[in-house]
């Protein structure tokens, strides 16, 4: 292995292997946290100088054990527990056995670590911070950036998540009943979903985009899919990540200026992103006796957006019929919402401004610029256009992001 993005990505994917290893041998996921960050802290110095060891995963368990060791002998000695901390510590170092051996950590411990960090007790805040530094291998001062906020705050935010992990007497397993099991994949698939939109679409600051939080989903929802290749609703994730952020190239103009997915350059599109999420997608809907979930139907929407050659050959028609079995299946205001531009597509404008008075009195979009953006996107399309720029007006006013306050503005500016 040469270059250091090369070994990068090795941390990133050793890390919730080495972080499992550890929580199975001593408990204590929130020092075995901290201990695995500082061992991923040493490698990243010394790898590059010194080059990556036979056994990478071994070195940085070998590594993390010492300094965890190293944490609950002061931890334990600080409330004067002495015997207590001499008997945590093991009588050897752990060394990662070599693979093929029952305890060697493995990637199913990539899965645990996500329950475990999206655990029912956590706010969703939490999860996705606690997900990001635990399973991700980002450092607090990287989840802190891209979600722009004080470094400090991230910190303790990380920190009372582990601590709420704590308090709840959570064991490093998951969960065996299989609706608790369901459930708790459900909430670790809406952390990826999440944490992919913050990336693709920022909700705030001066870039449209965070590319780094947008990969990071994906590689995640990729070792999610080879963990549960038979999971139709975790394929239907990554093919709607994929799909999605194919168009990234194109969402932008040279000066950073947002550009709608009408106007884009589709032979920008990354083409082998479009066909491994075609296929994904293709899989999942075509296996039988797996129920279709929200997730494959979004895919199935972008899908039909992307085999588009232009913009005008969209099958408006096949989108609208889906939109309407998922909102029967996932109903939600961004559901109605997407819904209602679909209609608008192939109905009229008129029709799709119709639906969104449903949307009026919702607390869900209370004081969301997406709902006055596709009011005023319909307002347009219906021809009123005083109306259309105090809608775009008004989008422009509420939303927190740079890039597309200027698009909104700008589609007012032209109606003026």
């Amino acid at each position: 292995m040469t270059g250091d993005k090369g070994a990068e990505d090795l941390l990133r994917r050793l890390a919730p292997q080495v972080l499992g290893a550890l929580v199975r041998r001593y408990g204590h996921f929130d020092a075995a946290e901290d201990a695995v960050q500082e061992a991923l802290l040493a490698a990243a110095v010394q790898w590059p100088e010194e080059g990556v060891p036979g056994n990478p995963r071994g070195w940085l368990i070998k590594v993390a054990s010492r300094r965890l060791t190293d944490l609950l002998r002061a931890e334990q000695a600080r409330r004067r527990r002495e015997e207590t901390a001499a008997a945590l510590t093991p009588p050897d170092e752990f060394v990662a056995p070599p693979p093929g051996e029952a305890r060697a950590p493995s990637e199913e411990d990539t899965l645990t670590l996500l329950f475990l960090c999206c655990h029912p007790a956590l706010t969703q805040a939490s999860r996705i911070a606690l997900t990001l530094r635990a399973v991700g291998g980002l450092s607090t001062a990287e989840i802190a950036h891209a979600f722009l906020v004080p470094e400090a705050t991230m910190a303790q935010r990380i920190s009372r998540a582990k601590q709420r992990i704590k308090a709840t007497g959570s064991h490093f397993r998951q969960p065996e009943e299989p609706g608790e099991r369901a459930r708790r994949l459900a909430a670790v698939l809406h952390v990826l979903y999440l944490i992919f939109n913050e990336g693709y679409t920022a909700t705030s600051g001066t870039s449209l985009q965070r590319t780094d939080l947008a990969a990071e989903a994906i590689r995640l929802t990729r070792a999610v899919r080879r963990l549960l290749p038979h999971e139709g609703e975790v394929a239907g994730l990554l093919a709607l990540m994929l799909l999605t952020d194919a168009r990234r190239p194109a969402r932008t103009a040279p000066d950073g200026s947002l550009v709608p997915l009408a106007e884009q350059d589709r032979s920008l599109w990354n083409r082998e992103s479009v066909a491994e999420g075609v296929a994904l997608v293709t899989d999942a809907l075509s296996s039988r006796g797996e129920s279709v979930g929200p997730y494959q139907l979004q895919a199935a929407i972008a899908a039909v957006h992307d085999e588009a050659a232009r913009a005008e050959d969209t099958d408006w028609g096949e989108i609208l019929a889906l939109y309407e079995l998922l909102e029967r299946l996932s109903p939600g205001p961004m559901v109605t919402l997407n819904h209602a531009v679909a209609v608008a597509m192939v109905r009229g404008p008129r029709a799709g401004l119709a639906m969104l008075e449903s949307l009026d009195t919702d607390d869900r979009l209370a004081g969301h610029h997406r709902l006055e953006a596709v009011r005023a996107h319909l307002l347009e399309m219906a021809g009123d256009t005083e109306a259309a720029r105090t809608a775009y007006g008004k989008a422009a006013r509420l939303t927190l992001s740079i890039p597309e306050r200027r698009y909104l503005q700008s589609r007012a500016a032209r109606l003026a």
